[in-house]
C-alpha cells in the first residue's frame, strides 16, 4: 500500500483532552534515510518502495501526516529509581496514531508540554540502538516494541561531550499505555472516571476479550502480571538487561519498551548493572524480577478506585513462581534438556552453571551457542579455552553429564533442541557502538547489516563471523548513560 492510502485512528482522543496536548513535531534540519525495516512495514501493508521516496522522509520528519492523522503528546507519571515524580510524559515522543492495532510514535520529534526543559531531540547514537535492539528482540521471542525507519539530519544537540546529529526513529507498539500513564490518571481531579476511561482503553486495545466480562478489570492485572512474568523470565534467560526500570518504562501490553542503557550479557555476572546512574543496582540483571514486582504493585494501588487491591495483591503472589517456571523451561531447552524429566527442573544444575560462568569469566551467550556444537565430552576445549578460568565449567560439565545420562538424552537429540532457542548472534553494545562509529562519518551500512543480523540470528553471517566470538574483554559489561 502507498503510504498516502494509509490511515490511521486516532482512538486515544476518546481520553480526557486536558490528560494529552495535541500538537505538530519539529522537523529536523535536512534529513537522510539512515534505514528501514521490512518486517514493519508488513505489519502496517506498505510498500518497500514507498520507503524510498521523499514523501517518506518527510513522513518520518513530521513535515507529511497521515490522513486522518492528529500527533499528539501523553501524559504520565512515574516511580524513577524507587523515588516518584508526579508529571512525567511524552517529552520527545510524539504520537501518530494506530494501523492495524499498531501505535506509531516517532522519538526525536522535538519538545512538548512534557519536556520538562529539554530539547525534545534524540541523537543518532541512542536511535541506531533502539532500531537494531526491538527488532533482535522480537526475533528472540522477547515482547517488544518494534520499529519502522530511522533518520539522520544536521541539526545537532549536546549530551554528555560534544555536540551529535539528532535522529529520530518510528517506533511501533501494541501500546504506549505504561504503569506510570495510571499512576498520573489516579492523582487527577476525576481520578476514578479517568482511571476507568484509560482501564477500557487499553482492555479495548490489549485485552479485548475481557471487554464483556464481570471484573474485567482485575482480570486485565492478572493479565499483565502474567504477561510480565513471562516477559521477564525471558530477559532473563538471554542475559538482557534493561537499565531503567522505572513504572514509566513500564508496558500495560507486558512488552518491553523504552530502551536507553540496555545490554545483552557479556560475560556472566548476576549483580551486572548496564546503567552507569544505577549506583545502587536497583536495576542490576539479578533484581529485574523484583523490580517489575514492585512495579505491578504500584500498579495494584493505582487501580484501587476500581479494583478489589486486596485480590490484585492476593494474585501478585503467583508472579516469581510463574516467572521461575517460564525461566526453568526455557533455560532446560538452552541446555537441550526436558524439564518434565527432572523433579527439580534441574535447578540445581542451573545455579551451578551460573555461578561456573561468573567464576570462569565465560561469555554468557557465546557459550550456550558452543554448547550446541559439541558432539563428545571427552573434547569441550571448544568452550573451555574461551574461559579465563577453566575448571569450573569443567567441574559443571561432570553435573551436565549425569542429568543428560538420567534423561537418556543423545546429542543429536540435545542439539535438536537447543538450535531453536540458542543463536549464533546476540547483538552486543560493541557491534552497536562500531555502527554508530560509522554512522557518524554518514555511512550507514553497518546499521543494516546489524538489523539482518538482529532479525537472523540464528543463520551464518560469514562477513561478520567475528561477532559470534566472545567480546572483547575490553568492552565486556560497560555500562552506559541514560542519553544512551
Amino acid at each position: 500500500m502507498k503510504l498516502s492510502k494509509l490511515k490511521v485512528d486516532m482512538d486515544y482522543f476518546k481520553i480526557d483532552e486536558k490528560l494529552y496536548q495535541k500538537l505538530k513535531p519539529t522537523p529536523l534540519k535536512n534529513p537522510k534515510l539512515v534505514s528501514f525495516n521490512k518486517k514493519a512495514c508488513d505489519l502496517i501493508n506498505l510498500d518497500y518502495k514507498e520507503c524510498e521516496t521523499q514523501e517518506f522522509l518527510d513522513f518520518l520528519n513530521g513535515t507529511k501526516t497521515l490522513e486522518n492523522s492528529q500527533p499528539y503528546a501523553m501524559v504520565y507519571a512515574g516511580h524513577q529509581f524507587g523515588y516518584f515524580v508526579p508529571q512525567l510524559g511524552d517529552g520527545r515522543a510524539i504520537n501518530l496514531g494506530n494501523i492495524n492495532s499498531w501505535h506509531l510514535q516517532t522519538k526525536g520529534s522535538g519538545p512538548t508540554k512534557y519536556s520538562r526543559r529539554g530539547d525534545g531531540r534524540a541523537v543518532l547514537r541512542s536511535s541506531i540502538r533502539e532500531y537494531i535492539i526491538s527488532e533482535a528482540m522480537y526475533a528472540l521471542d522477547i515482547p517488544t516494541t518494534r520499529a519502522l525507519a530511522i533518520i539522520d539530519s544536521d541539526t545537532y544537540a549536546h549530551r554528555e561531550w560534544e555536540k551529535e546529529s539528532c535522529s529520530i526513529v518510528l517506533r511501533m507498539s501494541s501500546s504506549w499505555i505504561r504503569i506510570g500513564t495510571f499512576e498520573f490518571f489516579a492523582n487527577t481531579e476525576n481520578s476514578k472516571e479517568n482511571v476507568t476511561k484509560l482501564a477500557d482503553y487499553v482492555i479495548e486495545q490489549n485485552y479485548p476479550h475481557l471487554k464483556e466480562v464481570e471484573g474485567k478489570y482485575e482480570k486485565m492485572f492478572y493479565s499483565l502480571v502474567d504477561k510480565t512474568a513471562s516477559m521477564l523470565a525471558r530477559w532473563q534467560v538471554y542475559g538482557f538487561m534493561h537499565g531503567v526500570m522505572n513504572t514509566d518504562n513500564f508496558s500495560m501490553a507486558g512488552v518491553t519498551i523504552d530502551y536507553g542503557p540496555f545490554a545483552f550479557m557479556d560475560y556472566f555476572d548476576k549483580n551486572c548493572i548496564c546503567n552507569h546512574t544505577d549506583g545502587e543496582g536497583r536495576y542490576s540483571y539479578n533484581n529485574q524480577p523484583y523490580v517489575a514486582r514492585w512495579n505491578l504493585i504500584v500498579l495494584a494501588n493505582a487501580l484501587k478506585e476500581i479494583c478489589d487491591e486486596s485480590k490484585l495483591l492476593e494474585y501478585m503472589k503467583t508472579f516469581l513462581p510463574q516467572h521461575e517456571n517460564v525461566y526453568l523451561k526455557l533455560m532446560n531447552e538452552r541446555l537441550g534438556l526436558i524439564a518434565s524429566k527432572s523433579g527439580d527442573s534441574n535447578l540445581d544444575l542451573i545455579l551451578e552453571l551460573l555461578g561456573a560462568l561468573e567464576t570462569s569469566k565465560m561469555d554468557y551467550n557465546v557459550f550456550f551457542h558452543r554448547l550446541n556444537s559439541i558432539k563428545s565430552f571427552d573434547d569441550l576445549s571448544y568452550i573451555t579455552d574461551l574461559c579465563v578460568f577453566r575448571d569450573p565449567i569443567e567441574k559443571w560439565f561432570d553435573s551436565y553429564k549425569k542429568v543428560c545420562e538420567i534423561q537418556e538424552n543423545s546429542f543429536s537429540k540435545r542439539n535438536e533442541i537447543m538450535k531453536k532457542v540458542n543463536p549464533k548472534y546476540i547483538i552486543k553494545n560493541y557491534m552497536l557502538q562500531e555502527a554508530i562509529e560509522l554512522a557518524h562519518t554518514g555511512d550507514y551500512s553497518l546499521v543494516n547489516d546489524l538489523l539482518e543480523i538482529a532479525q537472523n540470528p540464528y543463520e551464518e553471517h560469514s562477513k561478520y563471523e567475528r561477532y559470534s566470538n566472545p567480546t572483547p574483554m575490553k568492552f565486556a559489561n560497560i555500562k552506559l548513560s541514560c542519553s544512551s
